[in-house]
This record gives C-alpha cells, structure tokens and sequence, in this order.
C-alpha cells in the first residue's frame, strides 16, 4: 500500500509528510488507518476490474 500512487504521489507518504513535525492525535491516527483500508479496496477493485476486462481497448 505504501507504493500506491494517486496523481503521481503516494498517498499515505504525502499524507504523512504534510504533518511533518506535528504530534499526530488518536483522531489523525484513526483517519490514516481509514486511508489504509480505503487504499486496500481500492487496489482489490482495480484488481476486479482487470481481471473482467479481457483487453483495452473493449471492443
């Protein structure tokens, strides 16, 4: 998960490095964790989703 990127970043390396010298609280805590999980359907559906397209262009 941490190499997966979105518009050419990894999300959960930038997220982290935008609070870069702050005590993160229980509820950032809990946020990054909900970014995990969401990172880890995403990348299950992406997979899903190959794995129905037998090729691309669809013809």
């Amino acid at each position: 998960m941490w190499t997966f990127q979105v518009g050419g970043y990894q999300v959960l390396h930038k997220w982290l490095k935008d609070r870069k010298g702050r005590v993160l609280s229980f509820d950032d805590l809990f946020h990054y964790q909900k970014i995990v999980v969401a990172l880890k359907e995403t990348m299950r559906l992406m997979e899903e989703i190959d794995d129905l397209i037998p090729a691309w262009p669809i013809e």
